[in-house]
């Protein structure tokens, strides 16, 4: 088990914090953060168990114990439970993450090309940017995702999961950020050859900055 950590520990360091779903900047990002660490220790620990039973087995006489009580305890009623306890979990969580509204929530419009992300801000009618998608800080923000041509998917790893652009169809996504900064964003769907340079970037503003954004004071 220490070797596995130190191995999995080394395998994380390697992965690039911009686009790292393990260093979540917001509370979405941070459910699914959690959710996949349950997994990985979740199933960690199963695999143990598992091998530790094999052993067992193995060094146990033929003949001896009860097969037929080991067969449904740890055949069929360990599994079910282990499977309706993670199902219990991921329909509690998917639905914290549905987007609700609320007197706080931002909208944003993004609308996918190939290959190119155009954002727009019903709060300030007129404006538009090109692969940089500007949000307020700390503030819930419902992406309306579309694309004008094959499917896409929209995805900023450390805000919130992944959402399909789907051609004649909207998507509404929420993401949310603990504080100012910038994020990283990609089209995280393949199809076509300029899938690999599909990417965004999203800023995050401090309050005043968001209310200059909507007033055309910050390009």
């Amino acid at each position: 088990m220490p070797a596995f950590a130190l191995l999995t520990s080394a395998a994380l360091a390697g992965c690039e914090d911009a686009l790292s779903a393990v260093h979540p900047a917001g509370p979405a990002a941070a459910a699914i953060s959690r959710l996949w660490w349950v997994l990985l220790v979740g199933a960690t620990l199963i695999f143990g168990f598992v091998m530790a039973l094999i052993a067992l087995a193995w060094r146990r006489p033929a003949g001896t114990g009860d097969e037929r009580r080991f067969v449904i305890g740890l055949g069929l009623a360990f599994p079910l439970t282990v499977l309706a306890a993670l199902l219990a979990y991921a329909l509690v969580l998917g639905e914290r993450l549905l987007p609700r509204p609320g007197p706080d929530v931002v909208t944003v419009r993004a609308e996918a090309s190939q290959w190119i992300w155009r954002f727009g801000y019903p709060d300030a009618e007129g404006r538009a940017t090109e692969n940089v998608l500007h949000i307020p800080a700390a503030t819930p923000v419902d992406v309306e995702i579309t694309t004008t041509d094959v499917v896409h998917s929209f995805w900023v790893p450390r805000l919130a999961g992944k959402l399909d652009a789907v051609p004649g169809h909207v998507n509404v996504l929420r993401i949310e950020t603990d504080g100012p900064g910038e994020f990283a964003g990609l089209g995280s769907e393949y199809n076509g050859p300029g899938y690999a340079g599909h990417r965004f970037t999203v800023i995050a503003h401090a309050p005043e900055d968001w209310a200059a954004f909507l007033a055309g004071d910050l390009p």
